[in-house]
Parts: structure tokens; sequence; C-alpha cells
């Protein structure tokens, strides 16, 4: 359980931590290839955890080093993934396209992760059957088979994150060239394409597509994994919900344009440089309108913690979430502390008030879990939060840095 001490304004600076959703699809590439993988500027968390676990139990030596993975060739590489590593989080499906590239035939139970609504992998599947795999799904497990990968031109009906990079990883060891025709074009997916890049298998984006050359093998490389730019976002927002002052230093301010624009709007002081990105408020907030999208649109990662920051606003905020359903777990939560929302189908309504208040609470997710903590950081008496192994999924070292801007924040058993 984490309790928060709410009311103290936050101001001071912290560092950017690597980014999850790039580390994630970077060891699944360390499967492509029998050399050695460097990542540096990798975040300890729980769900990179779980992505070396499943590499490990695929076959690869890994050593970790402070913020650096080391992982090694180790022995052949196995043809099917553990369900219970699989079940704990939604990316080691993605492990699927290097082992049918290398194997030629694979097997991976259907996967885990948040609960924010379905997330099928059909996309997955159907790109990969363009590639020329053939799948039976029985008993929750997907039996895969593909004699050799061929690259072709595949469309997707949704720019998916989660699918293009399956694409990526599998075209890289296809025959010739495979198109991806309205990919995702997010800065985790595009660190891929630089990754693989690095690793042999040329990458190039193009106005509406992604095209990457297949190779017979992948060298190894030394790869640094790109700034999180949700963490970064939710310390901005949490210096901002307390009418502080929070700097983030390694944040790409390129990467955050659509919620640095947003909280522009509602009367923020933003300030940018090379290397930091600081957020500034010292009133209460305007109301304005977000709706999810695709990059470079707002993140459906930060619609939560922007949910809580406006319910503290003057004026009516209105947020269309478009990517992901049942993206709105946390706003019972966040009613029990005193904010007024309500859900109409894919919209959350917020009338602002002027003060939260303390309550006992759960996270049901990562970033409903940093909604929470926003709203704690911001209400007049103490919170207490269950559900933090969340947290320890998607922010590395929450509690200190929290601390280090000012938060009173203790983790209790």
């Amino acid at each position: 359980m984490i309790r928060i001490e709410g009311g103290r304004p936050l101001r001071g600076t912290v560092q950017a931590a690597g980014s999850k959703n790039a580390a994630l699809p970077a060891v699944m590439a360390s499967l492509l290839t029998v050399e050695p993988m460097v990542l540096q500027n990798v975040p300890r968390l729980l769900d990179v955890d779980a992505a070396v676990a499943l590499a490990e139990a695929l076959g690869k030596e890994v050593r970790w080093q402070d913020s650096t993975i080391v992982l090694n060739g180790g022995r052949e590489l196995a043809p099917e993934a553990p369900a219970p590593l699989v079940q704990r989080m939604r990316a080691s499906f993605l492990a699927l396209g290097p082992i049918l590239a290398r194997r030629g035939e694979g097997r991976m139970p259907l996967p885990g992760g948040c609960s924010i609504g379905p997330r099928p992998v059909d996309l997955h599947l159907a790109g990969l059957r363009r590639l020329g795999a053939s799948f039976d799904v029985r008993g929750g497990t997907v039996h895969a088979s593909a004699p050799r990968l061929a690259g072709t031109t595949v469309y997707l009906d949704y720019p998916s994150v989660g699918a293009t990079e399956q694409l990526l990883l599998a075209g890289a060891l296809a025959d010739g060239v495979t198109a991806i025709v309205n990919p995702a074009r997010e800065p985790e997916v595009v660190d891929l394409g630089r990754l693989l890049t690095a690793m042999g298998a040329p990458v190039t984006w193009r106005e509406d597509r992604v095209e990457i050359r297949g190779q017979s093998a992948l060298n190894g490389t030394t790869h640094r994994v790109i700034p999180d730019r949700v963490e970064a976002g939710t310390y901005l927002l949490a210096g901002a919900i307390t009418r502080g002052a929070v700097t983030v230093v390694g944040a790409r301010h390129e990467h955050l344009d659509a919620l640095l624009s947003k909280l522009v709007e509602t009367g923020a002081e933003v300030r940018v440089n090379e290397d930091a990105v600081t957020v500034a408020l010292g009133v209460r907030p305007q109301a304005v309108n977000i709706q999810t999208l695709p990059y470079p649109g707002f993140p459906t990662d930060l619609q939560p913690p922007m949910i809580s920051f406006l319910s503290t606003a003057s004026g009516r905020s209105t947020a269309r979430e478009t990517v992901f359903a049942s993206r709105f777990n946390y706003v019972g939560a966040l009613a029990r502390m005193g904010a007024q929302v309500q859900v109409t189908a894919d919209t959350v309504l917020t009338d602002g008030v002027e003060t939260l208040h303390g309550a006992e609470v759960e996270a049901t997710d990562i970033r409903a879990g940093a909604a929470l903590v926003l709203a704690a950081l911001a209400a007049a008496e103490a919170t207490e939060i269950r559900g933090e192994m969340h947290l320890a999924r998607g922010y590395a070292g929450l509690p200190e840095k929290l601390r280090s801007l000012g938060a009173e924040v203790c983790v209790t058993d």
C-alpha cells in the first residue's frame, strides 16, 4: 500500500527513466540474433523483469548491469513461450514474430496485461498471415507455422503499436521487403526501427508506410532506449496538480507536444530545452477538452492522470477515449476523493472542484494508479492506495522520486 499526505506543492527536478514501452520490444528483438545485445537506459520495472524472464525461458542468457541489460545467444531458441510469463504482460506476445522467423513454428499463449478493455491480437495474426504464417488457436494457445516468412505489403486497419512492432520484428528475418501501410508512429515504434536498423535490417519511414528489408541473419548491437514520455508527463502533471513546478531532465519535448499544448491551454507555464521540460502552475487551471489518438495525438496512457489534473480545474472538461475501451476504471475511485466525474460511453465529463479529499482507493492498472497518485498528491488529507503492484510495473522508483520533489509518501505492507 502507498500512503500519501497531500496538499504539498511539488518542486524540483527528476530524471526521466528509460521508456518501458520501448524497452519491451527491444528485449524481444534480441530473440532475432545469436549475437550479444546490449540495451542501455532500461528501467528496472516488473514488466521489464517479465520480458527478461521470457527471453531467458526462450533461450537467452541475460545479465543486468545497473540500467543495462546484456543478452547473449545462450541455447537454441525455444519454440514455445511459457504461459505464466505471457499472461503477465501483453508485450510478451511480440516474441511470436521472432520465434516464427527463426524456428518456422511456435506456440504462444494468448496474452494478459492491464484490464483496460479488449485488445485483440487479430491484427498481429492477420499481418503475419500476409507474410506466410498459418495459425490454429486451441485452448488459449496460438499454434503457428511458417516454413519461411516472405516480405510483402501489409495494410493495417488501425495504426496498432503492437501489430506494427510484431511485423517489424518478423520482417527483419523475412525474405525481401515488408511494407506496413498505416503503421503506428509512436516514438517507441520508431526506436524499435532504429534498433533493427543497427542490427542489420534497414528500416525506412515513408509518408504512408514503414518498410523493413529482411536479412538472413542479424548481428548484435548496443542500443540506448529512449526516455519514457509517459513517466515524464506524469511527473509534469504532478507538479501542475499540486500548484508547483517540476522539471524532468532527459524528457524529449517533441514526444510530449500534445500534453504540453493542453497544459498551456490550462494556464500552465511550459519551458523546454534540448534536455529538459519544466511545467509550473501557481493558480487553479482552466478546463480543457482532450481526445486520445494515435501518436502524435494525445496519448491514451496520459488520459487518466490528465483527468485527475482536470478534476481540480475551473469549469467542465471532457475527455474522449478512442484508443482503449474501458479505460475509465479509475473514475469511481476519483469520485470517492471528491471529484465530480461521470462517464458517458467513451467520454468522461469532469466538473472541476477546488479541493480533493483523501480516501482509501485501489489501482486497477498502471495508468489508473498514476491518476490516483496525482489526486492523492493534491488532496487535503491522506490517501491510501492499494494495488501498488501496478505502479511498480510502469514507474521506476516512484516513491523516491516523489519524495525528492517534496511529497510525503510512504510504502507499507
